[in-house]
């Protein structure tokens, strides 16, 4: 009969990925998961093979909390523009409260960029989703008469993404508040109903 686990593997994921968005994957040392998770090496090992493989699993925890939190954001009722607008001040409070980390997948993106193919292609499919939810906003957006409809739904989700990754890079660098509002009150410019 297996032994069972002695810890909870969810738990050990979720501290693993705390340390890596503080880090990153180059500064995050074996030992300091140890710390992180209060897991020994050999558990470790044992369980997720390797560093790397611990990562992804850190990554792929980090994208589905985030793409269940912006599924619910943007299916709130309201307008396109007001949902986009939400989008922003809801990236703006999660920057302020995480005191400038940035986005665990905007900071994976600097640190590899393409050079591992299996982390690009989870990066590229959290993309995907992200994408897909903003056309949608967008195209709902235009139909309701608050969002232009002189772009492509696609190219303004294409926008308001790059906008959010934005957001989270000036947090990186300590931007304030409002600097962080000043940019979302132009992209909401740029989105909304001429």
């Amino acid at each position: 009969m297996a032994r069972p686990k002695e810890f909870d593997e969810r738990a050990a994921i979720g501290r693993a990925m705390d340390a890596f968005w503080v880090r990153g994957y180059e500064g995050t040392s074996t030992q300091a998961l140890c710390e992180a998770t209060g897991l020994g090496r050999s558990s470790i090992y044992n369980t997720f093979s390797s560093k790397h493989e611990l990562f992804m699993r850190a990554l792929d925890h980090y994208a589905d909390r985030g793409i269940v939190a912006r599924t619910a954001l943007l299916e709130e009722p309201g307008t396109g523009i007001e949902r986009f607008r939400a989008l922003f001040a809801y990236t703006i409070g999660e920057e302020v409260e995480h005191h400038g980390r940035g986005c665990l997948v905007v900071n994976t993106v600097a640190e590899f960029g393409e050079r591992d193919a299996e982390i690009k292609a989870r990066i590229d499919a959290d993309t995907e989703r992200h994408l897909a939810l903003l056309t949608v906003c967008a195209r709902e957006g235009q139909l309701d008469g608050t969002v232009d409809d002189s772009r492509e739904p696609a190219d303004l989700a294409e926008f308001a993404h790059s906008t959010v990754a934005g957001l989270r890079l000036m947090s990186r660098r300590c931007a304030d508040r409002a600097a962080m509002e000043a940019v979302a009150d132009i992209a909401l410019t740029a989105i909304a109903a001429k």
